[in-house]
C-alpha cells in the first residue's frame, strides 16, 4: 500500500482502463455484477473528493501525514457495491429462491465480490509499475461522498483506492513498521485447525 505519489506524474488513461477492465472480469456469486466503480482523475474532481471524505478540521489545521500524502495522487477510484442487483439477482428462476430475503446469504457477497475486483485493481497498478492503497471512507463521510457525487442511496462505497507514481518514502512509520507479518505456519491449518 502506497501512501505518497509524485503529484507531477499523471497517470496513463489506458493503465486505469485496464485497471477497470480487470475489476469488471472479477467472480460475482450468480454472475451478479453488482458493483460500480467512480473514477476520479481530473484535478479538480480528486479535490472534491478529498473535501468530501476527509474528517472536519479547524481552518488552520494541516492535514495529518497520512493524508497529506495520499491526497498527492492524481487518480482515486471508488469501488461500489450493490445489494440489489444480488438480491434481485438471486430471486430470479434459474437461482430457485422466490424473494429477496437478505438472511439466506452467509456473508455479504456483494461486499466481497467488490473487495475481489478491488484486488484486481490494485495488482493491475502494480502490474503497471505504480503505487496504489486502499483505505476506507470514513462512515462520517459517506453521505457527503454520496451528495457531491450523486452516487445513488443503493450504491455503497466499499473503500477507495488511489492510484500513482510512487515516490520513495522518508521512513516508513505504518503498521508494518511496528508490527511483523504473520507466518503461514501462523495462518494455514491443514487438514484441520
Amino acid at each position: 500500500m502506497v501512501r505518497r505519489y509524485d503529484p507531477d506524474r499523471p497517470v496513463d488513461p489506458i493503465v486505469v482502463d485496464r485497471m477497470l477492465d480487470n475489476a469488471v472480469h472479477a467472480p460475482s456469486a450468480g454472475f451478479s455484477q453488482g458493483w460500480a466503480f467512480l473514477v476520479l482523475d481530473a484535478p479538480a474532481d480528486v479535490d472534491r473528493f478529498w473535501a468530501a471524505t476527509s474528517p472536519e478540521t479547524p481552518d488552520d489545521a494541516e492535514p495529518s501525514g497520512w493524508l497529506a500524502g495520499m491526497r498527492t495522487a492524481p487518480v482515486v477510484i471508488v469501488p461500489l457495491s450493490h445489494k440489489d442487483a444480488y438480491l434481485d439477482r438471486y430471486a430470479q428462476e434459474d437461482k430457485g429462491w422466490t424473494d429477496r430475503d437478505e438472511t439466506r446469504w452467509p456473508v455479504p457477497y456483494w461486499h466481497v465480490d467488490t473487495g475481489m475486483a478491488a484486488l484486481l485493481i490494485l495488482q493491475t497498478a502494480v502490474d503497471a509499475g505504480l503505487g496504489a492503497c486502499f483505505f476506507g471512507i470514513p462512515p462520517d463521510r459517506v453521505a457527503a461522498f454520496r451528495a457531491e457525487f450523486g452516487v445513488p442511496e443503493g450504491y455503497m462505497p466499499i473503500g477507495a483506492i488511489t492510484v500513482g507514481h510512487r515516490v520513495a518514502d522518508a521512513g516508513a512509520k505504518g503498521s508494518p513498521s511496528r508490527r511483523a507479518r504473520r507466518t503461514s505456519e501462523e495462518v494455514v491449518h491443514r487438514g484441520g485447525w
